[in-house]
């Protein structure tokens, strides 16, 4: 990718770097939605405990990164697995076990040089059999991660020697390397088992307990050792209510926690002791509407739905200046691909009565809810019944426990909430959480011509039509999906000012899921 970033990439000509430079979204401005400043700069000091509070943890969590759904596990994983690349807090694509990438004319042939040197933490150098396998492992028959629909379209993976590979592709896709950096797609060794023990992060697994807590020390061989990792150990806790994680934090039992509840940072900024890491980035709350169950299936009970929800007092009340209203697609204003001539839903009681009349249902809705879905859901879920009463929506809001909330409610449940980092590019979002056959198609909305479009736009070379494909798929997201997306929120993180190096990523919180390896203690 360094090749390509400086357009130096053997095999593509300046018209296609430059329209592949323009897709990735090289150049973007998302470096300027910077809201918190990052710890002040310094030289990293060795050494020290980390203790990390995070929601997002179950019961059934585990190990292995194809099966990590929220932020507990995603951040623990990225402490002992590394991926090909990683997107920075520019949202630009740097490289990771992955020195550098370039496709051939059409993208559908890429070319990864491998970072040599790389020891796994039992010893075993990495090598490009050990990449094919671990990339395979999400692209098995059987599969249920989540990776495997980005990974759909590729056919081979071919070792060219001991640090070189070349991933074949059915069609071409210009946001391939973005895939590489995904962080279900850490690597291990061929053959081994996708357990923690063995991969090549800057951390090694000592001890893990499913929604309780894990515990990593430090890699002596770690790769990039230079710049990161950092502290001797971590112990990330299993904090999923967000009184708790700010009790913590306010106490000085833990260093560093994600999602700070906007309704208490003022109370936070207040305590000398602390910091708010706060930016404005492609993290989106939803309320999921399940497309293949009743009432969901009709189309017009899901945009009443749309008409009955006031964005503006639900980003007021719940964000408290913190985010801003979304329009039921994903994609961030600030994505090259985003479309700003999809117009604004607005709160229209009005045309939520004509579109439930339409549909011919009249019985009450059940939104199933918890605080574990986004921080402030329960508060949101009340604010969206007082609206959708006006419109004549008998709307029930049914408190389920945080605890077991993604096992036995997300995607189980008709109507419920769920929260969404964001992805480094629209062709992420949409093939991870859209297509019909993707494993997080949370609102089970299955559209054959919005399948067509999301593979024809990533392998669309001219910048100008690919922009007019996205608006197509947001307008379609937007008029017939099964998301109610009322806002995009700010990552809010908060730590311990004797924490430092935390730099907020717009794309993923706590430093991009890497705060771990990336600060250090002072004092």
């Amino acid at each position: 990718m360094e090749k390509l970033l400086r357009g130096e990439a053997q095999g593509i000509g300046r018209r296609d770097f430059m329209t592949l430079a323009g897709a990735l979204g090289v150049g973007t401005a998302l470096g300027t939605s910077l809201l918190g400043k990052p710890a002040r700069a310094a030289t990293p000091k060795k050494g020290g405990h980390l203790i990390i509070g995070l929601d997002g943890a179950g019961a059934g969590d585990s190990v292995d990164p194809a099966t990590y759904t929220a932020n507990y596990m995603q951040a623990v994983g990225m402490q002992f697995y590394n991926t090909l690349a990683e997107v920075d807090e520019k949202g630009k694509l740097q490289p990771s076990l992955a020195e550098s990438w370039e496709a051939k004319p059409g993208a559908t042939e890429w070319v990864v040089k491998l970072r040599k040197g790389v020891q796994f933490h039992n010893g075993k150098e990495m090598k490009a059999p050990d990449v094919i396998y671990s990339i395979n492992h999400h692209r098995a028959e059987d599969s249920k991660s989540a990776a495997k629909s980005l990974l759909a379209t590729v056919t081979d993976i071919k070792a060219n020697g001991d640090h070189e590979i070349t991933i074949l592709l059915s069609s071409g896709n210009a946001d391939l390397p973005y895939i590489l950096a995904d962080y279900h797609i850490g690597i291990t060794p061929d053959g081994a088992p996708f357990d923690g023990r063995l991969g090549t992060g800057a951390f090694i697994l000592e001890n893990f307990e499913p929604g309780v807590r894990t515990l990593t020390k430090r890699n002596p061989n770690y790769w990039n050792s230079a710049n990161r990792g950092h502290v001797d150990s971590v112990e990330t806790l299993a904090i999923n209510d967000p009184t708790a994680r700010a009790s913590g934090l306010q106490s000085g039992s833990v260093h560093l926690i994600n999602r700070a509840d906007p309704k208490i940072v003022s109370v936070l900024e207040k305590n000398p002791d602390i910091q708010i890491l706060e930016i404005s980035g492609a993290g989106h709350y939803t309320f999921p509407m399940r497309c293949d169950t009743a009432p969901f299936d009709n189309v017009d009970v899901r945009l009443a739905m749309k008409y009955a929800i006031n964005r503006e007092e639900v980003v007021k009340k719940v964000l408290r200046g913190h985010g801003k209203i979304g329009n039921d697609q994903p994609i961030p204003s600030f994505d090259p691909f985003f479309s700003a001539e999809v117009p604004q839903r607005p709160y229209d009681p009005d045309k939520a009565k004509f579109h439930l009349k339409k549909s011919g249902y009249s019985g009450p809705i059940v939104l199933s809810i918890s605080d574990a879905a986004f921080t402030g859901a329960v508060d949101a879920a009340q604010i969206y019944q007082a609206n959708a009463k006006k419109a004549g929506i008998d709307l029930q809001v049914e408190r389920v426990p945080n605890d077991g909330y993604w096992d036995n409610v997300w995607m189980k449940k008709p109507f419920c909430g769920s929260y969404w980092g964001g992805r480094p590019t629209a062709d992420l979002m949409f093939s991870i959480a859209y297509l019909s056959d993707a494993p997080w198609n949370e609102a089970f909305w299955k559209r054959p011509d919005f399948d067509k479009l999301v593979v024809a736009a990533r392998a669309e070379l001219d910048t100008a039509k690919r922009k007019q494909m996205y608006h197509d798929l947001q307008a379609m997201v937007v008029d017939d999906g099964g998301e109610i997306i009322p806002m995009f929120n700010n990552f809010i993180d908060a730590a311990s000012k004797k924490v430092q190096g935390f730099v907020p990523t717009p794309t993923l919180e706590m430093s991009g899921l890497r705060a771990a390896e990336k600060v250090w203690l002072e004092g």
